[in-house]
C-alpha cells in the first residue's frame, strides 16, 4: 500500500489509478516503471500470461487480458476502475518488413474495444500510442484511429522513430522523425496533463 509521503510526490499532488494497455512492450514497461514510482496506482495489461511476473516486479497489478476480447476486456477495466486509460498495445512483427497487417488490426479492432472500455470505465483521461510518420499503406488506419481517439476526448502521442534496446533500431538511430526508447518513455509522462488533442514526441 502507498504511503501518503508517496501519494503527495505524485504529480497530481494524490495517488491517480492509471490503466496500460501494452504494458510490457518497449514503451509500456519503461512508463509502467515511471508511473509507479512516480505514486500512482497502476494496472499492467498484457496478453502473455508469463509476463505477469515482470509486471509485478514493476510494481503493478497484472492483467492478462487479450485486446481482441471485448467482454473481457471491458470487464478487466470497469473492475479496475481507472481514472485514466493508456493504450500502448501494438502487434509489430519481429523484422520491420511491411505490411504491418496486424498492427493495423490493432489500432482498429483492438483500440476501439479498449475505447468502449474506457468509456465503460467512467475514467475521465485516454491517452494512446500513434507515429509520427506514415509507412506504406498505414496512412488511412493511423488517421481513423487518432481521429477516433480525439472524437472520444483522448490525447494521441505520435512518437517519432523508436530507437534503443529492443527496438528495431538497437544500434544506429533511425532517419528522423526519431526519440530513444526511454525518452519517448519520460516525456510520455506529462501527458497526464495534457488536454485532449496531438502531442508530438520527436527528437528536434
Amino acid at each position: 500500500m502507498l504511503d501518503g509521503r508517496r501519494a503527495a510526490s505524485s504529480r497530481y499532488g494524490r495517488v491517480v489509478r492509471i490503466f496500460v494497455a501494452g504494458a510490457t512492450g518497449v514503451i509500456g514497461s519503461r512508463l509502467v516503471a515511471l508511473l509507479v514510482a512516480d505514486g500512482h496506482v497502476v494496472a499492467g495489461m498484457t496478453r502473455s500470461p508469463e509476463k505477469a511476473g515482470l509486471l509485478r516486479e514493476l510494481g503493478a497489478e497484472p492483467v492478462v487480458c487479450d485486446a481482441y476480447d471485448a467482454e473481457g476486456l471491458r470487464g478487466a477495466v470497469v473492475h479496475f476502475r481507472p481514472d485514466i486509460v493508456i493504450n500502448q498495445l501494438t502487434d509489430l512483427p519481429d523484422e520491420q518488413k511491411p505490411p504491418f497487417t496486424a498492427n493495423v488490426r490493432m489500432r482498429a479492432e483492438g483500440a476501439s474495444n479498449l475505447r468502449a472500455a474506457y468509456e465503460a470505465s467512467g475514467a475521465t483521461k485516454l491517452i494512446v500510442q500513434s507515429i509520427a510518420w506514415r509507412p506504406e499503406g498505414t496512412g488511412a488506419s493511423v488517421e481513423a484511429f487518432e481521429q477516433s481517439t480525439l472524437a472520444a476526448g483522448g490525447v494521441v502521442l505520435r512518437y517519432g522513430r523508436l530507437y534503443g534496446p529492443g527496438t528495431y533500431y538497437e544500434g544506429e538511430p533511425p532517419d528522423p522523425p526519431r526519440i530513444q526508447i526511454d525518452e519517448a518513455a519520460r516525456r510520455t509522462v506529462p501527458a497526464l496533463d495534457a488536454p485532449s488533442g496531438i502531442v508530438e514526441l520527436v527528437e528536434p
